[in-house]
């Protein structure tokens, strides 16, 4: 006679995924466990998969493609589960930036000019959407101010471009430009004399 040891078949799990996301500073996961499926249970073993437990974990916060994803709480039932150890699987997807957009801008009134240039003023200009204690800070300095045409109107639709942001937490963010609003009015007749005649 001998003695010798049977240890438990390893089980794998097919199936699972992880949805993309929107940076939010954590690092949750939202798992697709619908197809989930055991790999390697030795028929007419009665080995079950649940699912109920499950959770999936970024491998960090940050924005970024085709990241891991650990998967914890698979667990196996049935008559046969004590002959098997159960792998965890893990998934990829996609943490996508955070929109950030800005209040507090708005244009000047102007006369006409003939041009489309408008005036900005920035000194209320405030972030919104930054997810405390994340440190992101706008900047004015090159913001530039365009009316949609150069004729007189009322409520002009005014595009900007050139705000940026700054700071250690930049990447997990993108900014949107704002747009106000402004009065384009007539520019002042101007008298002519004739001479010559």
């Amino acid at each position: 006679t001998a003695t010798a040891n049977i240890t438990a078949a390893a089980l794998t799990v097919t199936g699972v995924t992880a949805n993309n996301k929107v940076y939010n500073r954590t690092t949750a996961a939202t798992l697709n466990t619908a197809g989930a499926a055991l790999v390697g249970v030795i028929a007419p073993d009665v080995v079950t998969l649940s699912t109920a437990g499950a959770t999936g974990t970024f491998a960090d916060r940050n924005v970024g493609t085709g990241k891991v994803v650990t998967v914890t709480g698979l667990t196996i039932g049935g008559a046969g589960a004590g002959n098997y150890t159960l792998t965890q699987p893990s998934a990829t997807a996609n943490i996508t930036a955070a929109t950030l957009t800005i209040t507090g801008v708005t244009a000047n009134n102007k006369v006409y000019d003939g041009t489309t240039a408008a005036t900005l003023n920035t000194a209320a200009a405030a972030l919104v959407g930054v997810i405390a204690p994340d440190v992101v800070t706008l900047n004015t300095a090159g913001a530039t101010g365009t009316f949609s045409d150069p004729n007189v109107g009322t409520g002009k639709t005014v595009t900007t471009a050139g705000f940026t942001i700054g700071g250690t937490d930049v990447p997990n963010y993108t900014l949107v430009q704002p747009t106000t609003t402004a009065d384009i009015t007539a520019a002042p007749l101007i008298p002519l004399t004739i001479t010559g005649v």
